[in-house]
């Protein structure tokens, strides 16, 4: 997340991470963070409220508890721009309670391995979710961030600007999936991904 409290960053959906990986220390990326296992519960009123005006409230559990919150994006030189707002918390399972005491409520549960380099101060994250493997870039301005795109040979044409949950909301609609959370246990074995629902990997 940006100091100033905005998150402005798109994703791919690709085939290779390992290359992917190898082309970002070729360029000289610094590892901020080793391939890490994160648990997400995203909650929401039992109205649906956040979901309905696109707002986010998130509990991560990676290195620390983290809570997070985004607004609802817009497109802003090509890159997905949202208000977000981080922080960490002390205590994973009171934060959970205090937020089900208010009357919010786990709407899905999702896990991702996540590997964090800076390219000059661009964030490029490798996202393996279970529906498949990304890559995120975040930055303070579409020019850079699609300069990192271009030097990883990432097809710019093929950004996605939505979330993993819309992709997964989405997923289920397509196929009639009746689970609830993204997680590997109910993809495992299933051999379902998003290439399900025509999406094109940014790296061939």
């Amino acid at each position: 997340m940006a100091s100033n409290g905005k998150e402005l960053e798109v994703k791919f959906l690709v085939m290779d991470h390992a290359a992917l990986e190898s082309r970002l220390k070729f360029l000289g990326a610094e590892l901020i963070q080793p391939r890490l296992h994160e648990t997400n519960l995203r909650f929401d009123t039992p109205e649906r409220e956040l979901s309905s005006s696109a707002r986010v409230l998130r509990l991560r559990m990676d290195t620390a508890p983290r809570l997070t919150y985004k607004g609802p994006g817009q497109e802003h030189q090509g890159a997905q721009l949202r208000q977000e707002l981080e922080f960490t918390v002390g205590d994973y399972e009171m934060a959970r309670a205090l937020f089900e005491a208010l009357g919010y409520e786990v709407m899905v549960i999702y896990e991702k391995f996540r590997t964090t380099y800076s390219l000059r101060g661009i964030l490029v994250t490798l996202d393996e979710m279970p529906f498949g493997n990304f890559i995120e870039i975040e930055g303070d301005d579409g020019e850079s961030i699609r300069e990192v795109a271009e030097r990883l040979r990432l097809d710019w044409d093929r950004r996605i600007l939505e979330g993993y949950i819309m992709l997964f909301d989405r997923l289920k609609s397509a196929l009639g999936l009746s689970f609830r959370d993204l997680t590997f246990a109910n993809f495992a074995g299933t051999g379902i991904s998003v290439f399900a629902l025509g999406a094109l990997a940014a790296d061939e």
